[in-house]
């Protein structure tokens, strides 16, 4: 039974981890992109029909991935080259993707969805315990730890991240050096859109495979918090996004035993811990502040 429950914790996890990563990226660049949630749903329900359509659920996570990293663009465009309000942008875009999403998604209400299989490893798979956790997963599950270690790489190794980092810290100065500031950020931005749309597919094709209208329900923005929560760390991200997995998962079990709480009560609780959480690191501000991207937020012009 544990093994089952872990399972599940793990299926929960992976959407918010995957968007996590991506929006930490974005914010390494100094871009803040509210817009996780609504590139996610648009993810979901573009991953979702492409799968039906097709008959393949590899073209829509690519389908997910593409609809996700879309959508980033107009975010990026908007904050990048009007230099809009970034804040009242990612807003905007978040109501969009839920309006949109809903639309291209009528049709597809009630339809019986394309499961994305787990890819199983031959012997590895029959160890006990271990086995069907670590080698009997789906495909976006492997991504989603590929991402953890290829970003920490590309983010404390490479000489690229080195230059995502500065200009997170500052613009201006990675500017004077000849660091092409606004190409990067809509790469970072691309990059977390993308991520958002991958995060969408496992949704739609994994943890619930079927296209429910505002299926997200507010995972994007746990994934924002799920970033502050690991202080701009991204191994930091994977401990948090299982253990508000595990929140999740925990009280939809405490439901099915009949636990005397009211079930609105369990249903809010993945949302009540996001913002203990929060609290909570709000609290060490000196930490906060010196993990925090200094330009995280601020508009850049390079005439100006």
């Amino acid at each position: 039974m544990f093994e089952a429950i872990l399972l599940t914790v793990m299926t929960a996890a992976t959407p918010l981890v995957i968007a996590a990563m991506g929006e930490l990226v974005a914010e390494r660049s100094g871009v803040l992109n509210l817009g996780v949630e609504g590139m996610m749903i648009m993810g979901a329900v573009c991953a979702f029909a492409t799968a039906h359509m097709t008959g393949s659920p590899y073209l829509g996570v690519l389908a997910g991935i593409g609809g996700g990293a879309l959508f980033s663009l107009l975010f990026g465009f908007l904050t990048l080259t009007l230099v809009t309000n970034q804040v009242a942008t990612g807003l905007a875009l978040t109501i969009l993707g839920l309006g949109v999403s809903g639309q291209l998604g009528e049709s597809f209400v009630g339809l019986a969805g394309t499961k994305l299989q787990p890819i199983v490893f031959p012997v590895l798979s029959d160890i006990p315990f271990i086995g069907r956790v670590l080698f009997a997963q789906d495909l976006i599950f492997y991504l989603s730890i590929a991402l953890i270690i290829g970003v920490n790489w590309f983010l404390f190794k490479s000489r690229t991240g080195l230059k995502m980092r500065a200009i997170g810290d500052n613009h201006g100065s990675a500017h004077a050096l000849g660091i092409n500031v606004v190409r990067t950020r809509y790469l970072a931005v691309l990059f977390g859109g993308a991520c958002a749309g991958l995060a969408g597919a496992q949704l739609s094709l994994v943890y619930t495979p079927q296209w429910v209208e505002n299926m997200s329900a507010g995972r994007g923005w746990i994934a924002l918090a799920l970033v502050v929560f690991a202080s701009w760390r991204p191994w930091r991200i994977l401990a948090g996004g299982y253990l508000f997995g595990a929140v999740t998962i925990g009280q939809l079990h405490a439901q099915a035993f009949g636990v005397g709480i009211p079930s609105q009560f369990l249903s809010a609780l993945p949302y009540a811990a996001t913002i203990v959480v929060l609290v909570i690191i709000s609290h060490n501000r000196r930490t906060t502040l010196i993990n925090t991207p200094a330009s995280l937020g601020k508009p850049f012009v390079p005439d100006r």
